[in-house]
């Protein structure tokens, strides 16, 4: 009779990373096989339409920004903006206008759909001798993708300036839950 192994036991950190890299990697191939979610023919379509817990969505459904007259922003713009600056600008230049090294993603975002902006950065792409990595396996940039793409949309339609949103509503309870199940808090 053979020998009996123990099962072999994962860290929880392994599991999370790994869950988040497979969820990643399927929406990235749901994408391509679906050939993306079109953002509509020009920027001016951004409008929020509806809102649920805080995070607001245009008329196709992809998520957008909110601005109100006085300048406030929502929070997942807010927070857009910090994580772009955080894991992006080091490449894309300051507030997404480019740099020698990277294009400028408010302008790419004007043609850009949700889609198409999720896979790109969750699967990296390589264009001639510009290479941009797959970023769905870092959850500084995969657990914020949504607030990323929402601040570089304010910021393709002229939207927000060039500085950091001087207000902002506050952080949704459901962003908070969402936020620490990405990152693996309990």
């Amino acid at each position: 009779m053979g020998a009996l192994h123990a099962p072999v036991r994962l860290s929880p950190n392994f599991e999370d990373k790994l869950l988040r890299t497979v969820w990643f990697v399927g929406a990235a191939i749901l994408v391509v096989v679906s050939g993306g979610i079109s953002l509509a023919e020009n920027a001016g379509d951004a409008a929020a339409v509806k809102s649920e817990d805080g995070k607001y969505f245009d008329k196709e459904g992809n998520p957008t920004f909110k601005v109100a007259a006085d300048g406030t922003v929502d929070w997942y713009t807010y927070s857009g903006y910090r994580r772009y600056h955080s894991e992006c600008h080091v490449c894309h230049g300051p507030d997404g206008m480019g740099s020698t090294y990277a294009p400028a993603l408010m302008d790419s975002l004007k043609a850009m759909g949700y889609g198409d902006f999720v896979g790109v950065v969750a699967s990296g792409r390589t264009n001639g001798n510009s290479v941009m990595p797959a970023l769905g396996d870092n959850p500084n940039v995969a657990c914020y993708m949504d607030d990323i793409y929402i601040y570089l949309r304010a910021r393709a339609n002229d939207a927000i300036g060039r500085v950091r949103p001087a207000e902002k509503e506050d952080k949704p309870n459901a962003y908070t839950e969402a936020e620490n199940t990405c990152m693996g808090k309990k």
